[in-house]
């Protein structure tokens, strides 16, 4: 069986196209021999005269001997003309041959400039599943290199003819596979519903993940202050990615429990993965101390335990990421670094602006710090709306194709309006297109003080609400049912398509109201409606901008 990359595709949900294209990973995976690589999801950026010129090729097979196949899918209908194959978008049309040809050329410059000149063994293929051409004399691609509708089951022997298994080995292979997986689209974000796989991606033109592994600095020490949005997730990612291919030991320490239930079934093995708590807990244990966290000052006890704590081997590491770093409390610095092996690589990931718990920056003297303000993930019209709200000098630059979102505003009075504005919410969202698997519903409170945290059930919709319990495995429990329903506090970090933002209630949009509404706002990717109160949506109104 082929090895396919990313990890993970099985459980993702796509339509249309896209499910077609998880059709053909699935004929691969099952008619390749696990001798090729197949990398899905391929995406790539260079500028040009000061232009983004973005490509796209859908599969790169990797054989051992190095060579690469790269297979253009279009699902559908071509036409034909004089001038090749063309596939019809919309009110666009797009030459296939040439775009083949050119996502071909930019793929191999752009490896070349990152391998001091060395080239591509690249091949290229155009699988058209759904349509027969006709006139293959004039389609522009050579014809043992279409693989249509006719000759459909033989995709996968034409790419063992393609790329033959009896040619040796190449160590040209090694920077073949990090180089594809580096340009890989399909990186989970950190994403839509905390322990579960949401087909849901982020694309970064040029971003974290690509810039801040190339810095270079002794020691290696950076931190990243990134807007929501602009990458950071992916660029944790990148490194736990680059630790594992290397044989580094990794270690990804947040301080939200959510958040690290789910980056742990999207990190790469063996990745350590925790919050400061957890990492505490595990080391206290490894020393033979239970901690007994129904004593008061429990936590106190367990940090200062990890500070003192003598260190085995197996708890020193060669990359350390801190995420969410604004939520950390400067007494853990010292403690947490105290893993980092001699001449080791330390990553401090922060966004001031998502500061709920307005704890201070923690101190980080000879660091080099690198400024992220650009947000990927949130559509135009959601950055619109808070840049209006954030004023003059914090403005976030947006950088995300999607636009006509419309921040959508139900204002409601007392618990009984907050239930039926939530549930109007609930019900233009279904009809709008979206699925329940792709809603998130949100609290602006904490789920302790929320007036929806007791309910089960809104409308017809069963809620999928953490329990506050975890599995045997350490997993998290929540209620039966599609819709999420969480606090913001215990969302950041991950995103959903279609973001509700509940219960918005304060009596003027002080700072702290601000960062949550910000934060709860920038989970969208396509769609946010707040539900406010009256006295909320008044404040909002009065907002200067």
């Amino acid at each position: 069986m082929a090895r396919i990359h990313p990890h993970g595709w099985r459980q993702v949900e796509a339509l249309g196209a896209a499910q077609r294209e998880i059709e053909t990973l699935v004929r691969l995976a099952a008619g390749l021999p696990d001798d090729y690589t197949v990398f899905h999801g391929v995406h790539w950026t260079r500028l040009d005269q000061g232009c983004s010129v973005f490509g796209e090729i859908d599969f790169a097979i990797v054989s051992p001997s190095a060579r690469v196949l790269l297979i253009e899918q279009k699902s559908g209908l071509l036409s034909e003309t004089d001038d090749g194959l063309v596939k019809q978008y919309g009110k666009t049309a797009k030459n296939v041959p040439i775009q083949i040809a050119r996502n071909a050329e930019a793929l191999h410059s752009r490896y070349s400039r990152a391998h001091g000149g060395d080239k591509l063994h690249l091949e290229t293929m155009l699988y058209c599943p759904d349509y027969t051409v006709r006139q293959r004399a004039i389609a522009g691609i050579e014809d043992e290199r279409i693989i249509d509708a006719s000759r459909r089951d033989t995709l996968v022997a034409a790419i063992r003819t393609a790329l033959p298994l009896d040619e040796p080995d190449s160590p040209q292979t090694a920077d073949v596979f990090r180089f594809f997986g580096d340009l890989l689209d399909l990186v989970l974000e950190v994403g839509a519903v905390a322990g579960t796989v949401e087909a849901l991606y982020t694309r970064l033109s040029g971003g974290l993940a690509e810039w801040g592994r190339r810095i270079e600095c002794d020691p290696f020490r950076l931190r990243v202050v990134g807007t929501a949005g602009s990458g950071k997730t992916q660029l944790a990612m990148a490194v736990l990615r680059d630790g594992a291919q290397a044989g580094r030991r990794s270690l990804y320490v947040c301080y939200n429990r959510p958040l690290a239930d789910h980056v742990v079934r999207i990190a790469p093995a063996p990745a350590e993965v925790a919050t400061y708590h957890q990492l505490c807990e595990r080391i206290a244990r490894s020393i033979g101390q239970r901690p007994d966290f129904g004593q008061p000052g429990a936590f106190a006890a367990l940090e200062r335990t990890f500070a003192e704590a003598p260190l085995q081997d197996r708890w020193r590491f060669d990359d350390i990421v801190v995420d969410e770093g604004q939520d950390f409390d400067a007494a853990w610095r010292d403690p947490l670094l105290r893993l980092l092996r001699e001449k080791g690589r330390a990553w401090w990931l922060e966004d001031p602006m998502q500061n709920l718990y307005e704890r201070p920056p923690v101190d980080l003297p000879g660091w080099v710090t690198l400024h992220a303000d650009t947000n990927y993930r949130s559509p135009g019209d959601i950055l619109d709306y808070l840049n209006r709200l954030l004023g003059p000098g914090r403005e976030v630059r947006g950088a995300s194709p999607l636009h006509g979102s419309d921040v959508q505003i139900i204002d409601y009075e007392g618990t009984a309006g907050l239930v039926d504005a939530t549930k109007t919410a609930i019900t233009q969202c279904i009809g709008a297109g979206f699925p329940r698997t792709m809603i998130a519903v949100l609290t602006f409170r904490g789920r302790e003080h929320s007036a929806l945290s007791s309910h089960t059930q809104l409308g017809p919709h069963k809620l999928r609400a953490p329990t506050g319990r975890y599995d045997l495995l350490g997993s998290p429990e929540y209620t039966e049912g599609e819709l999420l329903l969480d606090s913001v506090y215990r969302f950041k970090g991950q995103s959903a398509p279609c973001v509700i933002l509940t219960e918005i209630d304060f009596e003027t949009l002080d700072e702290r109201a601000l960062r949550r509404l910000f934060v709860g706002a920038t989970r969208a990717t396509m769609k946010l409606v707040l539900v406010v109160s009256r006295r909320a949506g008044q404040a909002l109104l009065a907002r200067p901008g």
